[in-house]
């Protein structure tokens, strides 16, 4: 009795299942795998890691060590002393509200401040989906309204600033927002039209998206600058702002247009018959049913095209608008600071990779939400 019962728990003992080593598992299985599978694998790991590390210890001792923050007065021979030892974060300390503010009056900095916080506040809001209702529209129109009070002024107390003193992380802002918020119903309306069963509608779109993706950016702004002016009544002007505004949507909105179409061409056939069975409107079908599935599926599309164009508002440097990257390049003109521009343009670097990275993050925890969603 007792061999039977020593040898059920031999095989007892034999069939319970057992860890994986560790090496084989975690993290330190994914190192073995991706960074150690070979003596090559290892030799260029240790090679890259032994570089990465000496240029960090190298960055470090540039940018915060051996740095000066601060010179009195405009007196940058501390920097100089340091030929490039150190960074001369002064330049930035010295020049920031012009790389924030452009040349807006330096006593009413407050307002294009208040504007920049507004902004983000408005991403933020705009980004949480308990706030995905018909009133986030109200709430768009209402902060951007009083965005234009602010910059304009000439009301409650507040003196008329001209669009010429605009500047700065601001008007990268107001260009952005405006251009892609615009931009967007724009695309899906040139979109819809493409696909239409009129002749007249989907010529007119075809048209409108080849003529506008076959010139560059930079094209579109010296004609909204120069030779739109031309065509216009005499006496008639419109603001250079407001005439590279257009530019910009008109220009995102034919770009944007490919990616919504590119959504709608990947859903079934069915999901256009089962709407039809239902007995659903054309605007009812597509708001409802086709529409939403298909900007699910573009998401990562869009946020690269969003992340694209973000970028390329530095482009109205061109038509004399002071934009952020403009703004630092200016910041760096005076002589008593050239040479420190590397500094000047990490920082605006560091400006733009902090809205970029943002869409990026939010665009893929939105993704893997709405996918959660549709499997359950």
């Amino acid at each position: 009795m007792s061999d039977i019962t020593l040898n059920a728990a031999a095989k007892v003992a034999e069939a319970a299942p057992r860890s994986a080593p560790i090496t084989q598992i975690g993290f330190v299985g994914w190192l073995r795998a991706n960074l150690f599978s070979g003596w090559l694998s290892t030799a260029v790991t240790l090679l890259l890691a032994y570089l990465i590390v000496r240029w960090a210890i190298g960055f470090v001792d540039w940018a915060f060590v051996n740095a000066v923050w601060s010179v009195p007065n405009n007196q940058t021979q501390a920097c100089r002393d340091l030929r490039g030892t150190g960074a001369c974060w002064a330049v930035v300390t010295e020049k920031h509200r012009f790389i924030l503010f452009g040349t807006y009056p330096y006593d009413q900095h407050w307002r294009p401040a208040l504007c920049i916080a507004l902004f983000v506040g408005l991403y933020i809001v705009s980004a949480m989906r308990r706030f995905w209702r018909k009133e986030l529209a109200l709430i768009w129109v209402a902060v951007l309204a009083v965005i234009g009070v602010l910059m304009w002024g000439g009301v409650l107390g507040m003196p008329y600033v001209p669009q010429e003193r605009w500047g700065g992380l601001v008007i990268t802002l107001i260009l952005a927002t405006f251009g892609l918020a615009l931009a967007f119903p724009l695309a899906i309306l040139v979109a819809l039209g493409r696909r239409s069963q009129l002749p007249a509608i989907k010529a007119i779109c075809v048209l409108y998206v080849e003529l506008i993706r076959g010139v560059p950016l930079i094209s579109l702004l010296f004609m909204a600058s120069v030779m739109f002016p031309l065509f216009l009544p005499e006496g008639m002007n419109i603001d250079k702002l407001l005439r590279a505004q257009l530019a910009i949507i008109l220009f995102a909105g034919a770009y944007l247009a490919e990616v919504v179409r590119g959504g709608l061409q990947s859903l079934s056939k069915g999901q256009y018959e089962a709407a039809d069975a239902l007995g659903l409107s054309y605007w009812q079908k597509t708001g409802f049913i086709i529409l939403p599935q298909a900007l699910r599926l573009v998401i990562p599309p869009l946020v690269n095209t969003f992340i694209g164009f973000f970028k390329d508002t530095s482009l109205v440097l061109i038509i004399g608008i002071f934009d952020l990257l403009t703004a630092g390049k200016t910041a760096i003109i005076e002589p008593a600071w050239q040479g420190f521009g590397i500094e000047v343009y990490l920082t605006v670097g560091a400006i733009y990779f902090i809205f970029c990275f943002a869409m990026s993050k939010y665009s893929q925890g939105l993704e893997a939400e709405l996918n959660r969603h549709r499997r359950h």
